[in-house]
């Protein structure tokens, strides 16, 4: 990725951005961009999740075939991690060790840039991947792979809403991966994102389930009062922490639904 900007940013090169950040897709890197295209990648991370989830599916379908649905359910994850290069579980496990350690600001902040993993970070990973182990497996298999994609979509589409809610937390100046990444987005750009996000939502979960997306809703809004109070804004890691919190809440969401049929 190079730093001149292009003549005119294309849609198809803000989207090739956000899958060379969120994923580790191969071709990604063939095409030609800079950092100006990141500004808008907002709007397709919850495609990002469809890819994700897709693909994490797919595993589970092939797997459940041939072995137990609770193995094919860890390898179903195993695939989104390769996938994306872990890159929303090292988020959630930095704001485990940043909110859990510090007690400033600063603090905070230091401990989430911090490369090292504490035991803060350890125990939030452990239980976090348990849970969404188990609840994977626990999914009816008619309805896994469909709810699978839309776990992935819902919960990037509630991560990237957060950042229509708060300003970027660090410093001017200070290096920051994500910082490329931020930025209010239109209106437009806004629904649209959200509207990928919940459709799979729609298409998978029958009308009398659709009580989940109201829940949902909560999450990224009491995360950002959360995110504000703690340190200003957010960060990277906390957009990370954020999908995998929506994500799991969604599935547990879903298999207590369907558990109360």
């Amino acid at each position: 990725m190079t730093d001149r900007p292009s003549s005119r940013p294309s849609e198809l090169r803000t989207l090739a951005a956000a899958l060379m950040f969120f994923t580790r897709l191969p071709w990604v890197g063939r095409v030609r961009i800079d950092k100006s295209h990141l500004r808008g990648t907002i709007l397709w991370f919850p495609l990002a999740g469809w890819i994700v989830g897709g693909l994490a599916g797919a595993v589970w379908w092939a797997s459940a075939r041939v072995l137990p649905v609770d193995v094919a359910a860890g390898l179903s994850i195993a695939a989104s991690l390769l996938l994306t290069g872990a890159l929303h579980e090292d988020g959630w496990a930095d704001v485990c060790d940043g909110f859990g350690g510090g007690h400033t600001k600063d603090r905070v902040l230091a401990i989430m840039k911090d490369s090292h993993i504490g035991a803060y970070g350890v125990i939030g990973l452990v239980v976090l991947l348990g849970l969404k182990w188990r609840l994977t497996a626990a999914l009816p298999a008619a309805q896994a792979v469909g709810l699978i994609v839309a776990a992935h979509a819902l919960s990037r589409a509630a991560s990237g809403s957060i950042m229509t809610l708060l300003d970027y937390a660090r410093a001017e100046g200070e290096p920051s991966k994500a910082r490329a990444l931020t930025g209010r987005p239109t209106a437009s750009r806004l629904l649209v994102m959200l509207a990928l996000g919940v459709a799979p939502v729609l298409f998978v979960l029958p009308m009398s389930a659709w009580w989940i997306l109201a829940v949902i809703a909560l999450l990224p809004l009491t995360l950002s009062r959360w995110y504000r109070r703690r340190i200003g804004g957010y960060t990277g890691d906390c957009l990370g922490a954020a999908q995998q919190l929506t994500e799991v809440a969604f599935l547990a969401l879903v298999v207590a639904q369907l558990s109360a049929q």
